[in-house]
């Protein structure tokens, strides 16, 4: 049987290391006028390469959708990728990234694989939402759901309340899954564009519809009855917990600003 064709895009703006694995893509996101550091753009033929600043991840999502052919596509970050397991040291962790042996088993399994559960306990995906940016977003995602697609108001609901998320705009889908979802969510993202005025966000709440689409994913699959399954991630770098743990209380708090 012939291998199948998986492309899982490996979203970068800066030179770095990639695994040496036919599966994977390196791409230059947001490299519209930028100068090439030798990887794949996200600027050539149907694209939105500009929107990074404010779609983050998603402008290689968008590219994929519209110029790119393959079995199964999917989308990792440079610094974080699925591993068969967590390991302690970065050169342990680089082993762990799944392979395309892996990638076979697995998709062989199911058509879709996601990040293992992020989970709050002490708050919904909608408070920790509202706690962490600003509130025009996902009220603005809730109207367009409402207005536009009826048939996902339930799903919608359900995502909210939990306490658990599928987050980092990471998967792998089979292709025709992975056009269906675009589809549904660029559809969205674009008219929330077109409501909400950011010209007075800060750069980081700027990157709004990159912080929408990670809570879209659940409600699409939620909606639309998609098997999946999940799968560890591992973060590349050291991460400053005390750091974060320390915004996460200043958010809950009202401490922090959001401009």
């Amino acid at each position: 049987m012939d291998s199948l064709n998986i492309k899982i895009m490996v979203a970068a703006h800066k030179p770095y290391w990639m695994p040496q694995d036919d599966v994977y893509m390196p791409i230059h996101v947001g490299c519209e006028g930028k100068e090439s550091i030798g990887f794949t753009g996200d600027n050539t033929g149907d694209n939105i390469s500009a929107k990074n600043p404010h779609y983050c991840e998603l402008t290689a999502l968008y590219w994929a959708w519209k110029n790119l052919q393959a079995d199964y596509t999917g989308l990792v970050h440079y610094r974080r990728y699925f591993t068969n397991k967590e390991a302690r040291s970065i050169e342990g962790k680089r082993a762990a990234i799944l392979s395309r042996a892996d990638w076979e088993s697995l998709l062989a399994e199911t058509p879709v694989i996601v990040a293992d559960k992020r989970r709050y306990y002490i708050e919904s995906n909608k408070s920790h939402y509202l706690h962490a940016h600003h509130a025009e977003g996902l009220q603005a995602l809730d109207e367009i759901i409402r207005a536009d697609y009826p048939e996902y108001i339930e799903a919608h609901d359900t995502v909210m309340k939990r306490t658990w998320a599928h987050m980092f705009n990471m998967f792998v889908m089979r292709k025709d899954l992975y056009d269906a979802y675009c589809q549904w969510m660029f559809d969205i993202l674009f008219k929330i564009e077109d409501r909400v005025d950011i010209s007075s966000y800060s750069a980081y709440e700027a990157r709004i519809f990159g912080f929408v689409s990670e809570l879209m994913l659940d409600i699409w699959l939620e909606k639309n009855g998609v098997p999946y399954r999940e799968q560890n991630v591992s973060f590349l770098e050291k991460q400053n917990w005390v750091r974060k743990g320390g915004l996460f209380v200043a958010r809950k708090l009202g401490l922090t600003t959001s401009h």
